[in-house]
């Protein structure tokens, strides 16, 4: 949820920045309105979830904690399978690998590996997964989790995070270019927007077109 709080308020301060170089009155009226918009998915977010029992446990361990960043993964039509590279994880009781899930995150916590403890949580799964479905196995080095899909499609990557940066990296938006900028979120505002927001801004377009000079480049949207 923090990751996702993050991410709007990213696009709140770009929105915030294009508005002070949008000059037209109807394009400044749009961008205020995604402006208003932000601010009260903003507002809506839930509040920090309370501690849970896997992290006050993980607060109470002894010796050092790892945070595993370094990880695989693939996937099946039913499950996504993520790979952890934890030298001698075999030895272990099982009781020593843990596996929280939830229906868009998991949370693995592996005690007393050589001396240190290691953690790696996800939050934000693309998709739902079925939290009955889903377990761990343990192999020589390795800790596979198996979150079971509630739908059986393809996953892009792993978290809603990862697609909204990839499409933001697609979509190359360029701030050093205010008109460029301004192009490019009007016409995602148009693809995500209601009836009311793409009637709105096709008339901001018609209007400005018909004031620019000759030889400009329209504005596709």
């Amino acid at each position: 949820m923090a990751a996702a709080r993050e991410e709007l308020q990213k696009d709140l301060e770009e929105v915030k920045e294009l508005l002070t170089k949008a000059t037209r009155k109807r394009l400044r009226d749009v961008l205020m309105t995604e402006k208003h918009k932000l601010e009260l998915e903003i507002k809506n977010q839930p509040p920090p979830k309370p501690k849970d029992a896997a992290e006050e446990e993980k607060s109470s361990l002894g010796g050092y904690t790892v945070k595993i960043n370094n990880y695989g993964w693939d996937q099946s039509d039913k499950f996504i399978k993520i790979y952890i590279s934890l030298n001698g994880v075999q030895k272990l009781p099982a009781e020593n690998v843990q596996v929280n899930f939830t229906e868009r995150s998991f949370d693995l916590l592996v005690k007393n590996l050589n001396g240190k403890n290691y953690t790696m949580t996800f939050n934000n799964l693309l998709k739902p997964i079925s939290v009955e479905g889903s377990s761990r196995k343990i192999k020589t080095d390795t800790v596979l989790v198996m979150c079971r899909k509630k739908r059986e499609e393809k996953w892009e990557c792993l978290t809603q995070v990862e697609k909204e940066s990839k499409e933001k990296e697609k979509a190359a938006y360029d701030t050093s270019d205010p008109s460029e900028g301004l192009m490019n979120l009007l016409k995602k505002m148009y693809a995500e927007g209601d009836d009311e927001m793409k009637r709105t801004i096709n008339k901001a377009w018609v209007e400005s077109r018909e004031k620019q000079s000759k030889g400009d480049i329209p504005m596709d949207i």
